[in-house]
């Protein structure tokens, strides 16, 4: 929904994926986020027990709203002093119902940051078809959205990625530390949904401006958390086959960063601390993980940035 040139912005809606909170939420969670998608029972049922693994519940929805309040200190300090909203695709708060607050609260003209570093159809695009599904249900009422500009590459999500790696790095033993393998992994999707929105080029880029943060010149990129019709090509190679042919190749150790993901959930929680932590245990490959940027001060400063970058823009 355009918005008049001469209203102000007046708040920042952060969109994110969501996650449940309690063991009772994973199921009717799971059934939102794949209706209508061609995944088969077994994959389902074993991600429920992969949240079963993880406590039962996600901390997504959690680690979003103290980004939002980090977010809002930051920009009370710094200006422009903004509410910011957060609204859940797959969780509650809904999008559709966050805009329905937003729209009692007199809230005219927001600011939209999705919380997904990297474009693909089933990540940007999604978030903005919500948005827009909840401003038609609305009507006039509905808050304009203005959205910021595509992160992906900005020096303030690279200076909190290496940060986190570096941090990772560091663990490995002093000894064994120069001869660490690099793997910065991601969600795997579709071949074809990459190819047509440039996700996994897009990834490879962050991982090498990452890297050359870091002053490493030799990385690799794998993937995570598969989840769609077997039969259909995704972008390899998974995890659990990428840390076999490090180990093949001699490596000791592992440092694995998460780039893909802004914050902790259970594809992390699961995939990487538990299944890929897992089978570098039974293969004799020292696992370190590099933690999320959601958290990272750097990070928080590139939402307030990235708001201020929208309202120059306007």
């Amino acid at each position: 929904m355009a918005a008049s040139g001469g209203e102000p912005h007046d708040a920042v809606l952060l969109l994110a994926f969501g996650g449940p909170v309690r063991p009772g939420d994973v199921r009717p969670f799971l059934d939102n986020v794949l209706r209508g998608k061609p995944v088969p029972r077994e994959r389902y049922e074993e991600v429920v027990r992969h949240y079963e693994e993880v406590g039962g519940a996600s901390p997504l929805n959690r680690l979003t709203f103290a980004q939002a309040g980090a977010l809002r200190d930051l920009l009370a300090r710094e200006g422009p002093a903004l509410p910011v909203y957060v609204g859940m695709r797959h969780w509650e708060p809904f999008i559709a119902e966050t805009l329905a607050a937003m729209a009692r609260e007199g809230q005219r003209r927001a600011i939209g940051i999705v919380l997904a570093a990297h474009r693909s159809p089933a990540s940007w695009e999604a978030y903005l078809r919500a948005v827009s599904e909840a401003q038609e249900t609305l009507g006039v009422a509905a808050p304009a959205v203005d959205y910021a500009a595509p992160w992906s590459d900005h020096p303030l999500f690279l200076e909190a990625l290496a940060a986190r790696t570096l941090e990772a790095l560091r663990a490995v033993p002093a000894e064994r530390r120069e001869g660490a393998r690099l793997v910065f992994t991601a969600h795997s999707i579709p071949v074809e949904m990459s190819r047509q929105a440039g996700y996994a080029e897009g990834l490879s880029r962050t991982a090498g401006l990452v890297a050359e943060l870091l002053g490493i010149g030799a990385w690799s990129l794998a993937y995570t958390s598969r989840s769609g019709n077997p039969r259909d090509p995704w972008l390899e190679p998974d995890i659990g086959d990428a840390l076999r042919e490090l180990r093949r190749g001699g490596a000791r150790d592992v440092v694995v960063s998460p780039i893909g993901f802004v914050s902790d959930h259970v594809e992390v929680l699961y995939d990487l601390d538990i299944a890929a932590r897992r089978t570098a245990g039974e293969i004799g490959l020292g696992f370190f993980r590099a933690g999320t940027a959601g958290d990272h001060p750097a990070f928080t400063r590139l939402l307030s940035t990235l708001v201020r970058d929208v309202i120059a823009r306007a």
